[in-house]
């Protein structure tokens, strides 16, 4: 699928911090965190909510009122007659929201349409479902819980998703040694976020975030949180998740909570609200794809491959690229498959590092791939990652330094 016509001006994009789950964001409606969160970015932004002509939101977890999504949401954001769909795609929703925002700016035709898009899950305090059965014996429902029943078991491949990175670890040759030093790599790249007074995060990260249960103020949310030191002798001690695999607690990512936001509009309506008109910031391409049955980390490549071109580049053309890796065999396949070092990807930062609160991992990640190449003075960005039901999809864009 490929775009001419879709922008992002620069500095109209936000994430609140990642919490891994269970911490300060458990117990907050992720709908309406957002709002708050995106009440503040718009401010920062000098955007007035009556600039938007339909939203779009991507979430993956049920809660409370979620039935309502996208029109609570632009209600609570002083926007009540705006509407749009809301999407989910585990993993992929962001590369989804972007997509489908992109191709309404494409076919609207005029110059100032504009998109809110909005990316918020809650991993914690998942909620656990009854399904009715009235045919079980007793008319016993069905249950689940929503968040852990479903990372452990794909009733179509019917495996849970870290045997698929001991598949593809298996197929590919890939040693717990060489994941072990994709994730030290990680967390030092991570680290260059983290200089200056985190300087590069300070670029689109909202904060503090003032934790409220009603009126009281329980936690104030500054950074990230639940990222624990990583080394070689740590990574060392810890045992493989399953037997006889290779996969470890320390070479996968873990559940968190946020959310993230962006604005999608025309050439035109970008440059008049950029807070930095020497950059300019296209969506080129969607790629998506879908790896064998059980073999999740695979699907990035080919969804990777199906972007490139429509975009008509090469991954030589490839200035900087980021990848959702909720396990470090994604980033070692992904690095031998496509022929580019794994130091090249994810500079700054990933969601093996940060987390993975579903919806807005991918967003953050694109938020990060344009600052990158802002600091690189433009250039072409891959944002790619897999995501449940062996599946995955992949967006490129440009910087222009004008």
């Amino acid at each position: 699928m490929q775009f001419s016509k879709t922008f992002i001006p620069y500095g109209c994009y936000w994430s609140s911090p990642f919490v891994r789950w269970q911490g300060n964001f458990a117990n907050q409606n992720s709908i309406q965190l957002a709002a708050e969160v995106t009440t503040l970015a718009l401010n920062k932004c000098n955007v007035q909510p009556d600039i938007f002509n339909s939203i779009y939101l991507g979430i993956t977890i049920p809660q409370k009122h979620s039935f309502y999504g996208q029109n609570w949401l632009s209600g609570l954001l002083g926007a009540p007659n705006i509407t749009g769909p809301m999407i989910a795609q585990a993993c992929a929703t962001s590369t989804r929201v972007i997509a489908n925002a992109a191709s309404e700016i494409e076919t609207q035709g005029h110059p100032n349409h504009t998109v809110l898009t909005i990316t918020c899950d809650r991993t914690s305090n998942g909620p656990h479902i009854l399904y009715p059965a009235p045919l079980a014996p007793g008319g016993k429902p069905d249950t689940e819980n929503w968040v852990w029943d479903n990372f452990g078991y794909d009733p179509y491949a019917k495996n849970p998703m870290i045997q698929t990175a001991e598949n593809v670890s298996k197929d590919a040759g890939i040693t717990r040694e060489a994941q072990e030093e994709a994730t030290l790599l990680r967390y030092k790249q991570y680290d260059q976020a983290l200089k200056n007074d985190a300087e590069f995060l300070r670029k689109f990260m909202i904060s503090p975030i003032e934790v409220k249960s009603g009126r009281k103020i329980i936690a104030t949310v500054e950074k990230d949180e639940g990222i624990y030191p990583t080394s070689v002798e740590g990574l060392a001690k810890l045992k493989p998740v399953l037997k006889d695999g290779s996969v470890t607690f320390g070479t996968q990512t873990h559940p968190a909570d946020g959310n993230c936001g962006l604005v999608l509009t025309t050439q035109e309506k970008a440059n008049e609200i950029s807070l930095n008109p020497d950059y300019e910031i296209q969506i080129l391409s969607f790629g998506q794809a879908r790896s064998k049955k059980g073999y999740m980390p695979m699907a990035p490549v080919p969804a990777s491959q199906n972007a490139l071109e429509s975009a008509k580049l090469s991954v030589r053309d490839i200035a900087a690229t980021k990848l959702h890796n909720p396990f470090s065999v994604n980033d070692v396949y992904f690095s031998e498959e496509m022929g580019i070092s794994l130091a090249s990807i994810n500079n700054y930062g990933s969601s093996l590092v940060w987390g993975h609160p579903q919806a807005p991992t991918g967003m953050r990640l694109l938020i990060e791939l344009i600052e990158e190449l802002v600091i690189k003075k433009g250039g072409h960005g891959l944002f790619t990652g897999c995501s449940a039901g062996d599946s995955a999809a992949a967006i490129v864009i440009k910087v222009n330094s004008v």
